[in-house]
């Protein structure tokens, strides 16, 4: 009976913390540092990803360059691949249970959740690097870091690319980011605290790092399957933010946004942002997308993303509305954040005070 019983307290103990107050108000909390440090600091050594996605970067990356050898077969890149993302989550899951034990003996303010939880965020940095862009090509001149951030985020070899690309290779940038590094680890950080939410972050780490957005020739392939398992349902929530905030932007629809969502033609795949991508490109008739080259080397044939007669040639106007249509994404997100502490299972606990 001892085992069942351990197994029934381990049930119990999930149903009292799954969207708990106090997760939700480490959410909220973590949500707010991040914004503003990323608006006041920016990226992490110019990158507007996730801090935890430069460590993972650091750690596996070059590991990951070997693996992936031009010239072998697909199924042996795919397994290869595999084996270091079941590496990888298996680093960041062990990552997510350090820090919840530690939190569990250091319980002052949560502040040990709300630090562990705010580096798998990014929010702040990604309109910091969106801002630096738009001065950069509204008055017409280089900035320090503007086209480098980006690049270096999005893995893309900007170089050779006009204006247009670059303006539409940043908006698609937010837009995942939106998804991928606030909504994404949130969600799960509420649903299966921070384990969960590391091991998501490894997937969708490796899957920036080396699924080339749905394009890769074998290696990526299972880092993409295995992180849209996990990915699924926060995609479906940011879309659907997007639509709802097109109501709140001058010049966007919401009922486009809606409307583009039950496309097939002109929609983004999830390997190249999936329903946030698609809800702008509509919202904002606009299309995204298009061919590029990644750091690599390797050219990247994205489809075109939006309504059939929408302009491909994005200037900074553009960036703006997508940084207006995000900031009011952002807005919803953390109304949904604040509303839900009404339902949560355990009432508003204080826990989360030192006193």
């Amino acid at each position: 009976m001892e085992p069942m019983d351990n197994f029934s307290q381990l049930i119990e103990n999930y149903q009292e913390n799954i969207f708990s107050s106090d997760r939700i108000l480490i959410a909220i909390a973590a949500f707010l540092l991040v914004f503003v440090v990323g608006v006041v600091r920016g990226g992490f050594h110019g990158n507007a990803n996730p801090l935890m996605w430069h460590i993972i970067d650091i750690a596996f990356g070059k590991l990951g360059d070997k693996m992936d050898k031009p010239g072998r077969l697909k199924g042996d890149l795919i397994f290869r691949g595999f084996i270091l993302c079941a590496v990888v989550i298996a680093f960041t899951f062990f990552v997510g249970r350090l820090f919840e034990t530690l939190a569990g003996t250091y319980t002052y303010w949560s502040l040990i959740e709300i630090l562990s939880l705010s580096i798998l965020l990014s929010s702040g940095a990604v309109f910091a690097s969106m801002g630096r862009l738009y001065r950069a090509l509204n008055e017409k001149k280089v900035t320090p870091g503007a086209y480098y951030t980006i690049a270096r985020s999005t893995r893309t070899d900007l170089s050779k690319n006009d204006d247009f690309t670059i303006t539409r290779v940043a908006m698609g940038h937010a837009l995942r980011s939106f998804d991928k590094a606030l909504i994404a680890p949130i969600f799960w950080f509420l649903i299966a605290g921070l384990p969960g939410a590391y091991l998501y972050v490894g997937l969708a780490a490796m899957s920036w790092r080396f699924g080339k957005d749905g394009h890769s020739n074998g290696f990526g392939e299972a880092m993409i399957a295995l992180e849209k398992l996990l990915g699924y349902i926060p995609n479906i929530l940011a879309g659907l933010l997007i639509c709802l905030a097109g109501l709140l932007t001058p010049t966007a629809g919401m009922t486009r946004a809606f409307l583009g969502l039950g496309k097939t033609k002109g929609a983004a795949s999830y390997g190249e942002g999936g329903l946030p991508v698609t809800a702008a490109a509509y919202s904002l008739n606009v299309s995204l997308g298009g061919t590029t080259a990644d750091l690599s080397g390797a050219v990247i044939k994205r489809a075109w993303i939006g309504p059939e007669k929408a302009t491909a040639q994005l200037e900074s106007a553009h960036l703006h509305r997508v940084t207006y249509i995000l900031f009011m994404a952002h807005l919803l997100w953390l109304a949904s954040l604040g509303f839900s502490l009404m339902f949560a299972n355990n009432g508003l606990s204080f826990g989360f005070l030192p006193f």
